[in-house]
């Protein structure tokens, strides 16, 4: 499915909801639907700088698509991390690259989160995106 549909989705299964509890409430439950990382790779090396709890992002590359597991400590957290792996995961490298992230903002998720999670939000894509960028240029 496109990036842009899977966003799409995301956007319709919040406009569900009328206010924020209710929201955070289904992100809570997107949380607790995300496959584990391998314990294996809750390590300094995938852990993410920037996010106020701990968020640990693990990239598998194919050559082709880039997938991609995570966990967090924190259970708001790690529900938005799990809309970043919906979105992002199991794409190519350009794909992730060039994804324009509009449904953040639609849904109202950066404007609802304290300024510590909106910082570390961003730093998630931003590491996400380096994922990419970093896989991107193995492969040229």
């Amino acid at each position: 499915m496109e990036i842009k549909k899977v966003q799409e989705e995301i956007v319709e299964e919040f406009s569900m909801f009328n206010d924020w509890m209710e929201r955070y409430n289904l992100l809570i439950d997107m949380g607790k639907s995300l496959p584990l990382i391998d314990p294996k790779y809750k390590t300094n090396e995938f852990l993410i700088e920037g996010c106020q709890s701990k968020v640990w992002l693990y990239p598998q590359f194919d050559g082709e698509k880039i997938k991609f597991t995570a966990d967090s400590d924190a259970i708001i957290t790690k529900g938005i991390v799990s809309l970043l792996i919906r979105v992002l995961s199991d794409r190519t490298p350009d794909e992730i690259l060039e994804a324009d992230l509009s449904f953040i903002d639609e849904i109202g998720l950066r404007q609802n989160l304290s300024p510590t999670r909106s910082n570390g939000l961003l730093s998630m894509i931003k590491r996400m995106k380096t994922f990419a960028l970093v896989y991107k240029n193995k492969g040229e």
